[in-house]
């Protein structure tokens, strides 16, 4: 085992050294019941694997498949395919899907400035569009003869127009500068020994969001891992609790470890075994933890600006 810093969070345990995490997840290799795969984490093909799932056992799906880009994932790598290749794969996995989806159920799907596009080609043809989400990542490499990119997007769906929203769930606290009063009193603002805060309704670009780092007790080795507080957002909005929430590409478990911690239910699925083994050793780390970093209070903090003497109240 590589030694780290006092400070180095970051999970990166070997398929050797988790075997005992790894034994946790399952394979499915034969149509099942929900109450086999319910909050487990499956190991295997997402494109076989998907064909043996219940139908309309989906809440919310939150997809963050690979983009059109050449990655190694741990060994097994995803290569830059022409737009008409990558159109296929979109739509192979999408309509493996639909079949899994309640008829109110919310979709979100990550992709980047070149696969968005595409993404949305395909998604219309199956769903209704509702919103495109831009979130700034800021990690990332500067470019000398470009601009950095430093967004993505997410692409909000719905199967119907009867869906599931909770604006109030995903509120931000936003800092006021310039406080307005009525009457000496403050208007829409609240104001504490702390500071003086606003919780607004959030807006499509969100600036908020903290890749993770190595001082993270979230952060592992996944080289595109989506951090928690931006999961939370997508899972408060569009699930209610004790609703599933499904990823066909789990990951290092991002999405099943903030469902579990917002008291939701899950079903994933990843075929790297070592991003299993991290993912387990997550939803172990869940159940003491439940903490979301810039999530408190039921709102969403800006960057820098909760105060460190803040309690939850939950």
């Amino acid at each position: 085992m590589i030694m780290k810093a006092p400070r180095n969070k970051t999970i990166d345990i070997s398929l050797e050294e988790g075997k005992a995490y790894f034994a946790r997840s399952i394979r499915v290799q034969k149509k099942v019941v929900l109450s086999d795969v319910v909050d487990q984490v499956i190991c295997g093909d997402t494109f076989e694997v998907m064909k043996y799932l219940p139908e309309k056992f989906v809440d919310l799906a939150i997809v963050d498949p690979p983009y059109n880009l050449t990655k190694d994932y741990n060994g097994k790598k995803f290569k830059e395919a022409s737009d008409e290749k990558y159109l296929e794969f979109l739509e192979s996995w999408i309509t493996l899907l639909r079949p899994l989806l309640k008829e109110n159920a919310s979709i979100y799907v990550c992709c980047d400035i070149f696969s968005s596009p595409l993404v949305y080609e395909v998604l219309k043809k199956y769903y209704k569009l509702q919103n495109r989400i831009t979130w700034q990542r800021e990690k990332g490499r500067g470019a000398k003869a470009n601009w950095k990119n430093g967004m993505e997007d997410i692409w909000f769906v719905t199967v119907s127009d009867d869906y599931y929203f909770d604006v109030d769930a995903v509120k931000q606290r936003r800092r006021v500068i310039a406080p307005y009063r009525v009457d000496g009193k403050p208007k829409d603002w609240e104001e504490t020994s702390d500071g003086n805060f606003r919780d607004t309704c959030p807006s499509n670009f969100w600036d908020d969001i903290s890749i993770p780092y190595w001082s993270m007790p979230e952060n592992t080795a996944h080289p595109t891992q989506k951090p928690e507080k931006l999961l939370a957002k997508l899972i408060l909005a569009s699930s209610k609790e004790g609703d599933i929430i499904f990823d066909p590409f789990l990951g290092s478990g991002s999405t099943a470890v903030t469902a579990k911690k917002l008291n939701r239910h899950f079903v994933g699925i990843e075929q790297n075994e070592e991003y299993i083994v991290w993912a387990e050793k997550r939803l172990e780390m869940a159940e003491t933890d439940s903490s979301i970093q810039g999530f408190s209070d039921g709102v969403f903090w800006e960057r820098n600006t909760r105060p460190e003497q803040m309690k939850s109240k939950k």
